[in-house]
């Protein structure tokens, strides 16, 4: 099973119909989102998968982002998500709780924890842990977000250029 994992896109309609056009190309099953969604409004963007929701430090108005998660079928888990997909272990969060965050990786629970908040894509390993920042939709230089193979535990970036 591959998964498209994307975080920031701050309600950026046109960063965000660039980068579910090119996870269109990417045959994912499902995607998550490591919060700063922003707008309610783009939610609908995502209605080709199964998408995952967690907010973060520029979600502002929760109560509208939980209701237009629920309208488009798709789950918000809050501020901290997890969720078992192909037989991994995953946790979501956007890791501006930076002690959360820490524990989340140290745990050894997770075989892949995916993170935003910092707008810089990243990968590495902590013991079994994949830890994953797939870069941000919107201000960031490039734009980008990630491809994760589960049975391999491979991922790959996706960078694009928009403007912002």
């Amino acid at each position: 099973m591959r998964i498209g994992v994307i975080s920031d896109t701050h309600g950026s309609v046109p960063n965000i119909m660039q980068a579910v056009s090119l996870l269109e190309q990417q045959n994912v099953s499902v995607v998550l989102h490591c919060g700063d969604i922003v707008s309610a409004g783009t939610i609908p963007l995502f209605a080709e998968w199964p998408t995952h929701f967690v907010f973060g430090n520029c979600d502002i108005d929760l109560a509208d982002l939980r209701l237009a998660i629920a309208e488009a079928g798709q789950t918000c888990h809050g501020r901290f998500g997890t969720l078992e997909l192909d037989g991994r272990h995953i946790a979501l969060i956007h890791s501006d709780d930076a002690r959360r965050f820490q524990e989340t990786i140290d745990s050894g629970l997770y075989d892949l924890v995916c993170y935003g908040h910092t707008h810089h894509y990243e990968h590495h390993r902590v013991g079994k842990t994949l830890v994953l920042n797939p870069g941000a939709v919107y201000r960031a230089n490039p734009h980008s977000f990630a491809v994760v193979d589960l049975s391999t535990m491979q991922v790959t970036q996706v960078p694009f250029f928009a403007h912002d």
